[in-house]
């Protein structure tokens, strides 16, 4: 009862389709149907109230905020309020009315995505259970106070044998109520960094799509313009430039929120470092030196070899910023000792790659603040504050994590710590990925299946100019009903993030009627568990090129005849 979800969503099937996907996710939930059933529910016990903003129109909140004036001192229910589409509270006064009576509330615009629904209501739902703990403390510590009230009750009878422990109970509570202030910042700090995360990868998610359709139709409008028009080409480039660079920001946001799709695997840390040597000399410019520094006979680490660069090409970057004049810039790479990682790693065999400057350095405040997203030391305009929560992130999501260490005027330190990869490297094992990319697709009929009007207009073009034939649908439901219907294709193309059934889902069903259907899968972020894809499901990253497309689609379809 304490951890259930009360849901109040008065207009149509909300409710129930609220409840029905908290309890799909495995949380309690249940539906009330008014205010009074939903004061009456919260004094049975709740974790978390899930309300549609227009169950609190015309109502009389009366007895809702008297019960939450009621509240215990540990108490502060979480509300998760759903509103419509430009109803949050910085266009809303009502909206934002209803926040100081809530207090503790979180706004979600419809339409939303199950997964953030079901996201959101997890962080609120740990942020509950937080409370709890903390009620446990104060429980001890009244406990404590009870006992010390009895001794004092018999003070006369025995004041010199109870003095020591008179001394003891209060050094004790002494304790216990700096542990619990220890305790409730702590709660502060995980539930902002949770909700951050939470709202970042959501938002990166959504952008993703966006950046798909202005990437898709930039790139079929550049080939359609003749080549003697060199101002729209211009015009058309530096409009592509734009999205790209939104696109390398998306995917900060989502190493930061730790959502990006990451491929580990052994890799050999100082050939990753040989082969950026000309890339980092370029990046720092002839004022900074570059040595590299390697123990012998290291172990492969488990990293994705793609986002590994570009985290050690961001720490390289700060550390030139942070030596305007010049200087050297140390690349080491060791294995730690046992038990010389941060704590809250695993146990385990672990690698260190480590980027030192001799520049300004930083005091101990900045150090603390500076994984956080959008902190930034740099003037306006010269930084987005997400390149240290960016590595942050990558390397937390590998398994591993980042230490920084700086003294003002003495320079930085700034180590990737990441996991000893089970088997070694294999340096140049299969064939170069650009040559998979050369394979041309036969003319097929593909299924194209995206819930975004955008993506699902934009691709469709994509594959129209590539030569192939396309039956566009709006959901799994649709794609599902014209393969029933007799609507014969040569592949599936879907989306995975769609409302009522997944890419994943629908694919499976597909294959249950055409068990030799070949699919091809895009996805926003990593959404996606290891092995949860079958074996041979090409997987497309958004936002894709057209380029990128077409060699998913030829790995998906039986090679052409000759």
């Amino acid at each position: 009862m304490s951890e259930r979800a009360l849901v109040l969503a008065p207009r149509g099937r909300d409710a129930k389709l609220a409840v029905a996907l908290l309890r799909e996710a495995g949380l309690a939930a249940e539906a009330v149907g008014g205010i009074g059933a939903l004061v009456a529910g919260l004094d049975r016990g709740a974790g978390l109230a899930v309300v549609a903003e227009e169950a609190f129109r015309d109502a009389d909140l009366a007895p809702l905020a008297a019960w939450l004036a009621a509240q215990p001192p540990w108490s502060d229910l979480p509300f998760l309020l759903l509103t419509g589409r430009g109803s949050g509270p910085e266009r809303n006064p009502a909206a934002a009315r209803l926040w100081e009576v809530l207090g503790n509330a979180s706004f979600l615009e419809r339409p939303f995505h199950p997964t953030t629904l079901v996201s959101v209501a997890r962080a609120a739902l740990r942020g509950r259970r937080r409370q709890y703990e903390a009620r446990a403390r104060l429980e001890e510590v009244r406990h404590a106070e009870d006992a010390l009230r009895r001794a004092n009750e018999r003070l006369e009878e025995r004041v010199a044998e109870r003095t020591q422990a008179l001394v003891e109970a209060n050094a004790r509570l002494t304790e216990q109520m700096a542990e619990r202030g220890r305790v409730e910042e702590q709660l502060r700090q995980s539930q902002k960094v949770e909700a951050i995360g939470q709202l970042t990868g959501g938002v990166a998610h959504d952008f993703n799509n966006l950046l798909m359709a202005v990437l898709g139709n930039l790139a079929l409008l550049r080939k359609r313009l003749p080549p003697e028009d060199a101002r729209a080409l211009r015009l058309v480039e530096g409009a592509m430039m734009g999205a790209q660079r939104g696109a390398a920001l998306t995917q900060r946001l989502l190493a930061f929120a730790r959502r990006q799709e990451l491929r580990p695997e052994p890799v050999d840390l100082r050939l990753l470092v040989d082969s950026m040597g000309q890339l980092l000399r370029r990046s720092l410019g002839p004022r900074v030196s570059i040595a590299v520094e390697a123990a012998a006979d290291l172990p492969a680490a488990l990293a994705d070899a793609n986002q590994l660069e570009l985290a050690l090409l961001n720490l390289a970057v700060n550390a030139r910023d942070a030596m305007p004049e010049g200087g050297r810039l140390t690349i080491s790479i060791a294995r730690l000792p046992p038990g010389d990682g941060p704590a809250r790693l695993r146990p385990g065999d672990y690698l260190s790659l480590a980027v030192r400057d001799e520049g300004e350095g930083m005091p101990a405040e900045v150090v603390a603040r500076a994984v956080e997203p959008f902190f930034s030391t740099k003037p306006l305009g010269q930084g987005t504050g997400l390149g240290l929560s960016m590595v942050h992130g990558v390397a937390r999501q590998l398994g591993g994590d980042l230490r920084l260490s700086s003294m003002v005027g003495r320079g930085t330190t700034a180590e990737i710590i990441l996991p000893v990869a089970a088997a070694a490297a294999v340096p140049g094992a299969g064939p170069p990925a650009a040559a998979a990319g050369q394979e041309r697709a036969r003319p097929a009929r593909i299924l194209l299946v995206d819930d975004d009007p955008l993506v699902l207009s934009g691709t469709a073009d994509m594959l129209l100019d590539l030569g192939h034939t396309v039956v566009e649908a709006e959901s799994g439901e649709r794609a599902l009903a014209a393969l029933r219907g007799g609507v014969e294709v040569d592949l599936l193309a879907t989306d995975y993030a769609m409302p009522g059934m997944t890419g994943l889902e629908l694919a499976r069903a597909a294959r249950g009627l055409r068990p030799d259907l070949p699919v091809v899968l895009a996805t926003g972020f990593a959404e996606l568990a290891e092995g949860a894809v079958p074996a041979g499901v090409p997987r497309l990253a958004k936002p894709y090129r057209q380029d990128q497309l077409e060699a998913a689609i030829a790995r998906a379809l039986p090679r052409a005849a000759e």
